[in-house]
């Protein structure tokens, strides 16, 4: 699975490059101005998914436009085939292909490519994570005033869920700085192996976070909700760090209430 997980990625990935100022057609789903799909995102959503039904025709497949496969499979494949689609639109080139495997309810694969950099970020469940093939770990920095952060805002950000404006006030006065990249699974990686010592945003997808959750774990990093308990890539906020600021983020947090 690990093997078809990096040759969909890749294959994807080469795809969007190609692509990226061939775009023909764009929709706003529910009517939302700031929530876009391409006929891009749906062509790499294809490239993935028919390579996993030649592999696994049995297993399930979650897509962010759309879901096939066997609902009774204890395997789930989660794929994003452009995390960062905004992005992608403006050429910008920050942007991902995100796949992660999911087996009787855990995450036990993770695989993220950035094409624009030929950066592939891959985790199995207890073999660590690398990016181009070396190990990563997170950052070894301790104080959250000298630690740089990156989150993101839902696309419904004029009605302010879960407080996401005055959090982002509030790190701004608490850390070294906040950036702010247009790709969740982006923000994880780059949590990962170290760019950002913590990275935190509401209302996420599945299959915004599937992948980097584990990426995340499996470099050393600690990854929970806003309150610090347990954190399901079904719930609604995600606070991921290098486990050194993880509770002073978690302070942060709880003053935004």
């Amino acid at each position: 699975m690990l093997n078809v997980a990096i040759e969909c990625a890749i294959s994807s990935g080469k795809f969007l490059l190609q692509n990226i100022d061939k775009i023909n057609s764009i929709e706003e789903k529910s009517g939302e101005i700031r929530n876009l799909v391409t006929d891009i995102d749906k062509k790499s959503e294809e490239i993935i998914v028919k390579k996993i039904k030649e592999h696994f025709p049995s297993h399930n497949i979650i897509a962010e436009e759309g879901s096939s496969g066997n609902n009774s499979s204890d395997t789930k494949w989660i794929i994003d085939p452009i995390d960062g689609t905004t992005n992608y639109l403006h050429s910008l080139p920050l942007f991902s292909v995100s796949i992660g495997i999911e087996k009787n309810g855990e995450i036990i694969l993770g695989v993220i490519y950035e094409p624009s950099r030929d950066e592939l970020f891959v985790a199995e469940k207890n073999c660590g994570a690398k990016l181009n093939g070396k190990k990563i770990s997170v950052s070894k920095q301790n104080q959250l005033i000298r630690s740089l952060l990156v989150t993101g805002f839902p696309y419904n950000i004029n009605e302010n869920p879960k407080n996401c404006i005055q959090h982002f006030n509030n790190f701004l006065f608490e850390a070294q700085a906040v950036r702010r990249l247009g790709s969740a699974a982006l923000d994880l990686c780059y949590v990962a192996c170290g760019r950002f010592e913590g990275f935190w945003e509401v209302q996420l997808k599945p299959w915004d976070v599937a992948a980097g959750k584990l990426i995340v774990e499996e470099s050393g990093g600690k990854i929970s909700d806003f309150d610090g308990n347990n954190y399901s890539i079904y719930d609604e906020s995600i606070l991921a760090t290098n486990g050194l600021v993880h509770n002073d983020m978690i302070s942060v947090l709880q003053k935004g209430k």
